[in-house]
């Protein structure tokens, strides 16, 4: 398991170049500087970092790698998570439960007290397709 912080970026193309240019990153996946929206994976000495300019918001995000999300997010709901609606109906939204995600990940985001974002997410199995 591991934790990864997401910083949120007011711009992204001189934040990727901060990262990668002076501060010894490696771009590792995702978008590259070409755009000005972006979200990409850099590593630092094999320790992972997001860089993000659209989620988030003023808040702080969280990444934390699971071996199960379904279980954590099971977990959670018994010992009282709360989300929104109705949670034993499937939902296309994250923050009601765990979702299969077009970047190749299962995810559900818990939001903490401060509305500080928490992303469970593990990553889907090669050649699965749900």
């Amino acid at each position: 398991m591991a934790i990864i912080p997401q910083i949120r970026c007011s711009d992204f193309r001189r934040a990727f170049e901060f990262y990668t240019k002076i501060l010894d990153f490696e771009y590792v996946e995702g978008d590259n500087s070409e755009g000005d929206t972006g979200f990409c994976v850099v590593s630092r000495r094999g320790d992972l970092v997001f860089l993000c300019s659209y989620d988030g918001g003023d808040r702080s995000v969280v990444a934390i790698m699971t071996d199960n999300v379904d279980a954590d997010f099971r977990t959670f709901r018994a010992r009282g998570l709360q989300t929104p609606g109705d949670p034993n109906v499937p939902a296309e939204e994250v923050h009601q439960g765990p979702l299969d995600q077009t970047w190749g990940t299962r995810e559900f985001y818990v939001q903490d007290p401060d509305g500080n974002s928490l992303r469970f997410t593990q990553p889907l199995e090669a050649g699965r397709k749900d």
